[in-house]
C-alpha cells in the first residue's frame, strides 16, 4: 500500500514537506485508540503562509481549491510524521474545511473538493473518501483563504 501512494505522490509531482512546529498552544496531531486526529493545516510552504485573504475579494473558487489542495499536502505530511508511512491510514473518516470569504460567498463546498480531490487521488477511494463539512467563516489564522482538518482511522 505504502509504495502505491507514493507511486502517486511521485506521479502528481508532490514531495510531502518536513511539517513545521505549530504557531501556537497545539500538537499538529492526537492519537487516540484508532484515530489520528490532524490539527488544522494551513496553506503554508516552507516560504511561509500563502493565500492570504478572502474568496470572493482576493480569490476564485479555482484559486481556492489550489489552497484546499495545498492544506491537504501539509495534512499528509503531518500523517506520515505521525505514523511513519502513509500506508498505516485505514480510513480518513472526516475532512473539515473552513474557507475565509465575504459574507456572499456561497461556494465553500467548492473550494474544499481541493482538498478530499487530492486525499482521495493520493490514497485511493476505498482508504481517501471521507465524510466532510465545508464552512465559510468570518477571518482564519494569518489572514489565509483556507484551513483544512481530519480525522483518520489507522491500523
Amino acid at each position: 500500500m505504502a509504495n502505491e501512494i507514493d507511486a502517486r505522490l511521485t506521479k502528481l509531482g508532490i514531495v510531502l514537506p518536513v511539517p513545521g512546529a505549530p504557531a501556537a498552544n497545539y500538537v499538529p496531531t492526537v492519537t487516540t485508540g484508532k484515530l489520528l486526529f490532524v490539527s488544522g493545516q494551513i496553506p503554508s510552504t516552507a516560504a511561509g503562509p500563502q493565500f492570504i485573504g478572502k474568496l470572493g475579494r482576493e480569490f476564485t473558487v479555482e484559486q481556492g481549491r489550489e489552497a484546499a489542495r495545498l492544506c491537504a499536502i501539509n495534512i499528509l505530511a503531518n500523517i506520515k510524521a505521525a505514523l511513519g508511512d502513509l500506508g498505516k491510514v485505514a480510513r480518513v473518516v472526516k475532512v473539515v474545511g473552513f474557507v475565509n470569504a465575504v459574507p456572499d460567498f456561497t461556494e465553500p463546498h467548492k473550494v474544499v473538493n481541493g482538498a478530499s480531490d487530492l486525499i482521495t487521488e493520493v490514497l485511493g477511494d476505498k482508504v481517501g473518501k471521507h465524510a466532510r463539512s465545508a464552512v465559510g467563516m468570518g477571518t482564519l489564522p494569518l489572514g489565509v483563504a483556507v484551513e483544512v482538518e481530519a480525522i483518520v482511522e489507522i491500523v
